[in-house]
């Protein structure tokens, strides 16, 4: 997996994270202002309520494909380190090697 995917992958799953907690919120000022009366209230919790459930059905699709593509990738890798083991097995050295100079500098 390259690099760029990588950083893609994990600002997906930074969002679909901060997204949830945005829904969660949402969900409880709808809960917080249930008790508030008047008509305009009454359409705009209605409108949000509708939004939120656009929004989680959204977030649902996004988390699932987000998932998918790391179960591919996952499978890629895999199948890459099953084809080519030795040549895994000298990245990942080094790799190794390379954190080792790193963090023996500190």
């Amino acid at each position: 997996m390259s690099e760029v995917t990588e950083l893609s992958t994990a600002s997906k799953q930074k969002l679909v994270s901060d997204m949830k907690v945005v829904v969660a919120d949402a969900e409880e000022i709808l809960r917080a202002t249930a008790g508030v009366a008047g008509e305009k209230m009454g359409d705009l919790r209605e409108r949000i309520g509708e939004r939120l459930r656009d929004a989680k059905i959204r977030l649902a699709d996004a988390e699932a494909a987000l998932v998918d593509r790391t179960k591919a990738a996952a499978r890629a890798t895999d199948d890459y380190v099953h084809e080519n083991p030795w040549r895994a097995v000298g990245i990942a050295a080094g790799i190794g090697l390379l954190l080792g100079v790193i963090i023996g500098r500190r």
